[in-house]
């Protein structure tokens, strides 16, 4: 089995919004044959409470993986990551690593902070309360977001084109469009100067949002252009999803051009040639 099926580092359990706990998704993990599991749930925000972990749920997060951790010692290498975004009160540190991300738009007319990824209609009200009915100025104050995180240095940058999450028919914007290009270059960019990692997610995908992966086939393209490098993950919310369309998603890296991903392990990226 290629290594970059055996890891699995963008992952969710009931402490956020995943539908299984923690002990199961090691559990599955396990009788997967995976050798590396890295939970990554949402940290706290006071503006989403929604699905992020709330600071007593991150310290029995944290608690229950260093248990998991011992438990399966020789099994499967477990790792404690975070997924952060600017919004997010905790801490960066005290993390095996951290993902960067972007799921929120702030509004100025309203006050309001919208997920992007959620709700078609607060997409709607985002764009036509706060962006003056404009889709794109929505996009790219969306992938300006993206250009702060990755400018945090994460160790993975998450999703870089997650507000196309809800636009599989083309809804809301022209995904075609010069300026959807122009701003998603521009997070590319940024991606690209502070040394990003930057990740290749099947998780919209596996819950039937899009049938192309984060980011999209041109987007990936440039990134290859850039000399960026890439980790293949799967935003598992369950136990059936930890290693789901990986090979697909190997396939589309290599179609873009790359020679080789990079895998997390417990002593860190090590590159895989593909």
């Amino acid at each position: 089995m290629a290594d970059y099926k055996k890891s699995s580092v963008h992952c969710h359990s009931t402490m956020c919004d995943g539908k299984n706990t923690l002990q199961e998704m090691a559990s599955a993990a396990c009788a997967q044959g995976l050798t590396t599991l890295g939970f990554t749930g949402h940290s706290y925000t006071q503006r989403d409470r929604e699905y992020c972990m709330s600071p007593s749920r991150t310290a029995q997060y944290k608690a229950t993986i260093a248990k998991l951790k011992t438990e399966y010692k020789g099994k499967v290498d477990i790792l404690c990551g975070i997924e952060w975004d600017l919004l997010s009160e905790d801490k960066r540190t005290g993390y095996d690593y951290w993902i960067g991300s972007a799921h929120h738009l702030y509004g100025k007319n309203t006050g309001k902070y919208y997920e992007i990824d959620f709700r078609p209609q607060d997409l709607h009200d985002c764009i036509y309360d706060d962006f003056d009915g404009d889709p794109l100025a929505a996009v790219e104050a969306y992938f300006a977001e993206v250009e702060k995180v990755a400018a945090m240095g994460p160790d993975i940058l998450a999703h870089i084109d997650l507000i196309k999450k809800l636009n599989a028919a083309g809804e809301f914007f022209d995904e075609e469009s010069p300026r959807y290009k122009a701003a998603a270059l521009k997070a590319l960019n940024a991606a690209k100067e502070h040394g990003c990692l930057l990740e290749v997610n099947t998780g919209g995908v596996y819950r039937g949002y899009r049938k192309d992966f984060y980011p999209g086939a041109w987007l990936l393209g440039e990134w290859q252009k850039m000399g960026g490098k890439v980790i293949i993950t799967s935003d598992a919310h369950d136990v059936g999803s930890l290693t789901f369309g990986f090979d697909e998603a190997a396939a589309a890296v290599k179609a873009a051009g790359f020679k080789s991903v990079e895998v997390l392990t417990v002593n860190g990226f090590e590159t895989q040639e593909l």
